[in-house]
Parts: C-alpha cells; sequence; structure tokens
C-alpha cells in the first residue's frame, strides 16, 4: 500500500494528541495523551480499532444532533418557535408546505415545484412516500417521523463520511474525527440534505485517490445532482492536470460527472422541462439569502438610505468575484515551488465559491468539513473555524426570528450584531483558506507531507513530474519530487506501523544512512524521502 493512493502507506500512524500543539492540553482532562507504550498500528488496540471509534464518536455525534432538535419534536414545528429555539428543519417545513403528506413529490407528480436539484427532490420525495407508509397518523405525527426518518438516514450518511475521509487521510486517520465530531454536523446537518452531497464529494476524492478517476466523476455528478458544490472539484483537478501534463484523469473525471449527472437530470427535463427548470429560475431571481454578504450590504444599505443591488447586479458580481478568485487559485498552484495537494486547492474553491456566492445558509459549513480535515489538520484552525460557525448559527435563528415574525423584541437580534456575526463566519472561512495559501507558498509547514508523503489525496497526480508551471524558468526546470514517480515496485514495508511522527522521523533518518559500501539502497530510500521537505519533529 502507498500512501498516495487514499491509503494509509508504510508509515506509523500519526497521534494528534502527541503531535498537535493545540490539542495535547485539551485532552488533559481525559488522561492526556497516549503514552510511549502505546503504538498504534503495530500493537493491536483489541476492539477498538481506529475505525470503530471514529463510528462511536459519529453516532454520539449524531444522538447530539437529534437532541438539539428535540424542543421542536415535542412541541412542533412552527414560526416563531422553531427560530427562538434554535431547532428549525427545512425538512418539516418543506413536508408541511410542499404537501408532502397529501402525495405531492417533487420532480414525480405533475406541476409540482421545487427550488431544489433532482436528486434532492428524489430524496425528499422516496423519505415522504416511507413515511406514509408507516405513519398513517395525524399530521403532526407524520412531520415528526419525517424528521426522525432522514435524522436516521444522516447518521448512515455521517458515518460513510466520516470513514471516506478517514481512508483519504492516508497516515493521519485520526484527522477524520473532526468530521465526526464537528459541532457545525450537530447543529446543521439535519437543517437540510447537504450531508447527502459532502459524502458524494469526499467518496469522490476517495475514488479519486485510488486512480479511478471515471468513478469519482460518477460520485461528483451524484453530488452535483443534490447541491452543486461537488462540481468545484473537477477546478482542483484542472490545475494539477494542467501542472503535471496528465490530462486523461481529467478527461475522465468530467466524463463520469457530466455522464451522471445528465442520467440524473435528463428525464425529469424531458417530461417537464418547467418543473425541472424551476430550480435554476428560483436561484437566478432570488435576491440575496440570508446570512451572505452580499444580504448584509443590501440591509445596510436600505438602513442608510443607500443604492441596493438588484438579484441580477448581485449574480453578475458573484459570478465575476468567483472567477477571479479561481484565476488566482490557479495562478497560486502554478507558480508555488511544489505541486500543491487536491484538498488544499478543493478547499480554496469550495471556499471562494462560499464566500463569494448571493446565498449562504448554515448548512453550507458542512460542504468545508472534510475538506478542512484533510487540507489543513490542525485543531487550532478547526477549532477557530468551527467557533465563529458556532456564533453565526446561532445569532442566525435570533434574527430571523424577528425577521420573519415580529417576535418578543427581547428575543430577537437586531440588524448590527447579526452583521457582525455574518462578518465572523466570512472571516473565520478567509482564515482558514489564508492558513492553506501559506502552507501551499512553505510546504515544509504542511504537516500532512511530512516523512516523505506528496498527495494522500492526488491518485494519479501523486509523486508526479512538473510539465508545466509559472515559476521563473531559473527556478522551473522539469524535475520529480525526491522521492521518484510511483511505480508498481514500490516497496510498502519500509517503515513499520505506529508510534508517533518523531519515532518514525528518526527510522526514515536511518534509513537515509548509506550501508558499509557507500552507496544507499535506491530500494529503501524510494518511499519515503521528499521534495525539499526536510521530516519535522512534530513536538
Amino acid at each position: 500500500m502507498t500512501s498516495g493512493t487514499g491509503r494509509r502507506g508504510p508509515h506509523r500512524i500519526s497521534v494528534p494528541s502527541r503531535s498537535d500543539p493545540a490539542l495535547r492540553p485539551l485532552v488533559e482532562g481525559i488522561g492526556g495523551p497516549l503514552g510511549r507504550r502505546t503504538d498504534p498500528g503495530r500493537i493491536s488496540p483489541g476492539w477498538f480499532t481506529v475505525q470503530r471509534v471514529l463510528i462511536l464518536m459519529t453516532v454520539c455525534s449524531a444522538v447530539l444532533a437529534v437532541v438539539a432538535k428535540n424542543p421542536c419534536r415535542v412541541e412542533g414545528w412552527s414560526s416563531p418557535d422553531y427560530f427562538y429555539r434554535a431547532c428549525y428543519s427545512d425538512w418539516t417545513e418543506l413536508y408541511q408546505s410542499r404537501g408532502f403528506g397529501e402525495g405531492v413529490l417533487p420532480f414525480i407528480t405533475p406541476g409540482a415545484l421545487f427550488e431544489y436539484p433532482v436528486l434532492l427532490g428524489l430524496l425528499a420525495s422516496g423519505t415522504a412516500v416511507l413515511v406514509d407508509l408507516v405513519a398513517g397518523g395525524a399530521a403532526a405525527t407524520a412531520s415528526r417521523l419525517y424528521f426522525d426518518v432522514n435524522a436516521v438516514l444522516l447518521a448512515g450518511v455521517w458515518i460513510l463520511t466520516v470513514l471516506s475521509t478517514l481512508r483519504l487521510a492516508g497516515r493521519r486517520p485520526w484527522d477524520a474525527a473532526v468530521v465526526a465530531t464537528a459541532p457545525v454536523i450537530v447543529l446543521s446537518g439535519t437543517i437540510n440534505w447537504d450531508l447527502w452531497a459532502v459524502l458524494l464529494a469526499t467518496a469522490g476524492m476517495l475514488a479519486f485517490a485510488r486512480d479511478r478517476p471515471v468513478l469519482a466523476g460518477i460520485l461528483w455528478g451524484l453530488g452535483a445532482a443534490v447541491k452543486l458544490y461537488p462540481v468545484l472539484l473537477l477546478g482542483a483537478v484542472l490545475v494539477l492536470a494542467v501542472r503535471t501534463g496528465r490530462y486523461r484523469p481529467l478527461l475522465g473525471a468530467s466524463t463520469g460527472t457530466l455522464a451522471a449527472w445528465l442520467a440524473v437530470n435528463l428525464p425529469f427535463l424531458l417530461r417537464d422541462p418547467a418543473g425541472w427548470g424551476y430550480f435554476l429560475t428560483f436561484s437566478e431571481t432570488r435576491d440575496a439569502g440570508f446570512s451572505s454578504g452580499w444580504y448584509v450590504y443590501n440591509a445596510l444599505a436600505r438602513r442608510v438610505g443607500a443604492a441596493t443591488l438588484t438579484p441580477d447586479a448581485i449574480n453578475a458580481g458573484a459570478a465575476v468575484l468567483f472567477a477571479l478568485a479561481c484565476v488566482g487559485i490557479a495562478v497560486l498552484a502554478l507558480r508555488a515551488q511544489r505541486r500543491p495537494r487536491l484538498a488544499q486547492l478543493a478547499l480554496l474553491i469550495v471556499g471562494a465559491f462560499v464566500l463569494c456566492n448571493k446565498v449562504y445558509s448554515p448548512q453550507y459549513a458542512l460542504w468545508l468539513v472534510p475538506l478542512v480535515a484533510l487540507a489543513v489538520p490542525r485543531w487550532r484552525v478547526v477549532l477557530v473555524w468551527q467557533l465563529a460557525e458556532i456564533l453565526h448559527w446561532a445569532a442566525v435563528w435570533l434574527y430571523l426570528g424577528g425577521m420573519t415574525s415580529g417576535g418578543p423584541a427581547e428575543n430577537n437580534l437586531g440588524l448590527g450584531t447579526y452583521s457582525w456575526a455574518v462578518l465572523a463566519h466570512m472571516l473565520a472561512t478567509a482564515y482558514v483558506m489564508g492558513v492553506v495559501i501559506l502552507e501551499i507558498l512553505a510546504p515544509h509547514d504542511d504537516v500532512v507531507r511530512r516523512l516523505g508523503v506528496d498527495d494522500p489525496q492526488g491518485g494519479p497526480f501523486d509523486r508526479m513530474q512538473d510539465r508545466f508551471t509559472l515559476l521563473p524558468r531559473r527556478s522551473s526546470p522539469r524535475r520529480r519530487i525526491a522521492a521518484g514517480p510511483r511505480t508498481a515496485t514500490d516497496p510498502v514495508g519500509a517503515a513499520p506501523l505506529g508510534l508517533q511522527d518523531r519515532v518514525d522521523a528518526i527510522a526514515v533518518g536511518r534509513r537515509r544512512e548509506p550501508p558499509a559500501g557507500g552507496h544507499p539502497d535506491p530500494q529503501r530510500t524510494r518511499s519515503s524521502t521528499s521534495a525539499g521537505s526536510p521530516v519535522r519533529d512534530p513536538q
């Protein structure tokens, strides 16, 4: 197993409680970091493997997600109470307002309009059919059952997303704990079906990491039929294809994406063009959504009597800003001394889309969680970002309570405080992106690339030669990273699994020493050296 194909590879498992400076103090309350007598990967942990522990953590988080919505499960979902209790969910709101309980099914019932993509509508319809077969009771009971069924399905989707992240993390499987315990998923995962798109996007990355670009494209195409953002991952593949000169993976992924998206959408487009196109029309003509920077500008402009932006102007502005951001990301990737990792580029592109888009909802933060875990697995960065998202999540409900229903003034949040919460969310997202940019410019600071690892998510681009860059001619020869390209004969047992980065670094250093004859053994060094990245002590 090589560390560049979505598997752990020949390196010891990284232990965050010992290697992450922000996490070490936080684990003191549960006994401190793992002791030096532990050896993950070599000494059997018994039943509590990394995978099983992460599944248990995810199940506990899924239970907390339902508990957070329990006030509405008990008292019912009604405005403005579900805002003030912070237990709003699109699931029950759509079930009640779109006639799911009366047999109206998006994209199936003729004339039914639904403001979401096709596959999401089919998920909503399928769950409604299941509830209708089981409920047979009052509308309130059916509405609660609809929430419960979706919550159970979400728990399964969440577990699969964690396992996909674990496989993608290579020698850092504990980074998937970022996804398993993410407060933003606990609080916002049960708002809408976004986690289904997150699963498909993450599973597609895993397929790509294992050199299966067509399958990756199929999964991304299905994800785009739930929510648009998974198709943005093709942008990261495009940039890496340009830099390495390997366009076949890009062609395979693009073909798979288009084929899967058409397979889901084309039948409904031909059957009911108006119903199919309602999502596009609704998205184009709607005003700026709550919590977007565009909404805050318009709201403040109305308050001071300044000119506001029309939906057309916002659409154009958002498109221009996102296009400029993508150009900047491409230039950064092509000018960097070392090729960025796929997860880093994906995070920058999706993050730019979140910041530039005219619509933002609290559940959109879910899109970034696996990408943050893979691109910048530093707990200090993760905690700062999640804290800002939690503050925004709380602020949006108190603001919406007053905006939509005019509830008690003491329960409402004013535009000024709400605007600061939106700004905090945007700055926190920009902060995460900034850390990624700094690590692209200084790859020796990238904790993922310690011990000779190149790009665990890169798949066909892992350890490949640069073919085109924007570096000055004198510093951009055609070069391979020091470990050389991946080959079928690369050894996989160069280092035993277990312990921490420092011990593994010592082992790597010893393997680099030449034998008595004075010539190093290339078969022992090929899989453990890196491109200009010295082995660093994580402590």
